[in-house]
This record gives C-alpha cells, sequence and structure tokens, in this order.
C-alpha cells in the first residue's frame, strides 16, 4: 500500500489483518492524493481537508523522493485544523500526542512521515505493525507494471503465499497473475463503523484521527475485529 496520511479506520483493518506489510513508495508520485491529505470533521458541520504541505509536489518524482515542508510548521497546521475538538472529544489529548511524536523528527520524507505515523497510531492501539519499505528491499522488479500488477510481483519477490487487498480495489487485478506465482489473492471488507461525535454530526469514512478522538484502544480495535476476509473467487 502507498503511504497514506492518518489514513481511515479500513486502513487499520489492513494492517490488523496481515502479518507482512510492504509500503509502496517506487513509483510515480500522484498529486491530492490520500498521501498528502485526508478528512476531519469540520466545526460548522461535514468535513474538511487536512493537507501535509510538500517541498515539491512535480509529477516527475518517485513517491520517496517527495519531502514535505517544515515538520514543526506541518505539526501546527496539523493541530490547528483539529483544535475544536478540545473540550469536545473525550481523547483530543492523546490524539495532539501522536501528531507532535508523528512531526518530532528532522526526517522531512514524505513516505517516513506518514510511515511514523502509521506506526504511532498502531502502538497506540496495540496492532502489530511488521513494515518494510519497498524503495529500502532491493527486490527485483520491473522498471514499470499497470496498476494492479505490481502487487503479484511484489509478493513472489518476498515470498508471499497470500495477498490481502481492500475490497475496493478489487477490479484492478487480475487473479490469474497470483494464481500463477502459487500466491492466494484475497480482500478485505471492513463493516461500517458508527460513533457517537456530539456535539458534531457523525461523518463516516473520516482519517483514524477522527475515530480515536472519540474512542479508546479496546473499541477501536473490537471494531477493526469484525472485518473478514474473503478470496478473490467470493467477493
Amino acid at each position: 500500500m502507498q503511504p497514506y496520511y492518518f489514513p481511515n479506520i479500513g486502513h487499520f483493518a489492513l494492517i490488523a489483518g496481515t502479518d507482512r506489510w510492504i509500503v509502496f513508495d517506487i513509483t510515480q508520485y500522484t498529486p491530492k492524493s490520500w498521501m498528502t491529505r485526508n478528512r476531519v470533521l469540520r466545526r460548522e458541520g461535514g468535513w474538511s481537508y487536512i493537507n501535509l504541505p510538500l517541498r515539491d509536489s512535480s509529477r516527475s518524482l518517485r513517491i520517496h523522493e517527495v519531502r514535505i515542508g517544515d515538520p514543526a510548521a506541518a505539526a501546527a497546521s496539523l493541530l490547528g485544523s483539529l483544535s475544536h475538538y478540545r473540550k469536545r472529544a473525550p481523547f483530543s489529548g492523546v490524539v495532539e500526542t501522536i501528531v507532535r511524536e508523528t512531526f518530532a523528527t528532522r526526517d522531512d520524507s514524505l513516505v517516513a512521515i506518514n510511515v511514523r505515523a502509521l506506526r504511532l497510531v498502531c502502538d497506540y492501539l496495540g496492532v502489530p505493525f511488521h513494515y518494510e519499505i519497498c524503495s529500502q528491499m532491493s527486490l527485483r522488479l520491473p522498471a514499470s507494471s499497470t496498476p494492479g500488477g505490481w502487487a503479484p510481483r511484489i509478493a513472489e519477490a518476498v515470498g508471499a503465499d497470500e495477498y490481502v487487498n481492500p475490497i475496493g480495489g478489487r477490479e484492478l487485478f487480475d487473479e490469474n497473475e497470483f494464481t500463477s506465482r502459487g500466491i492466494r489473492l484475497r480482500f478485505l471488507e471492513a463493516p461500517p463503523f458508527e460513533y457517537a461525535t456530539a456535539p458534531y454530526t457523525f461523518e463516516p469514512g473520516l482519517s483514524i484521527l477522527d475515530v480515536m478522538m472519540w474512542n479508546d484502544p479496546l473499541t477501536i480495535r473490537s471494531a477493526l475485529s469484525l472485518a473478514r476476509i474473503v478470496d478473490a473467487s467470493s467477493s
């Protein structure tokens, strides 16, 4: 999976449902993607974007080459976007601490910041996160591939016998590309998770930051456990 910016709860259900996570950072960077933005509740109702400012967002860059602006300024911007949760959401303090720790580094790599965020969230939730970064693995891979063609090649290169993807991306994949390599293609389906957000109105599919604002780790882990993994043929 690409290194998403404080992704939604389904992303963490996928982490919890796998035993090896490959951070996919070797292809061309896509501006205005989930790697640099997500969504949280807006004070006035509905949702608004939180954005990770970049030093350069050129399409000529590979994902692992992208750098963010000043990490301290990025932290301050995000904390400002979350300030309306204070004194309303019961876990706003711990979430703000996770945000500060995410950016408490001199490493301005987009990949490093987003993976650091994933690790800190997983540590807080008590979810094992065994990750490797694709650009650092010296895998023998083609110079280019189709959007759905990278996964079977990477899975084969690391000796995997099963690959799991969010069910929303099932149309990208040809099951034969996996079975021909001895790999079982499966999809994770995470049920909706609704929770109280008074005085605000609940919005589905927001950043994990919103989920953690209102729910303790045990409740979130219980929600993650409801996700199911199905075979490609039955999805």
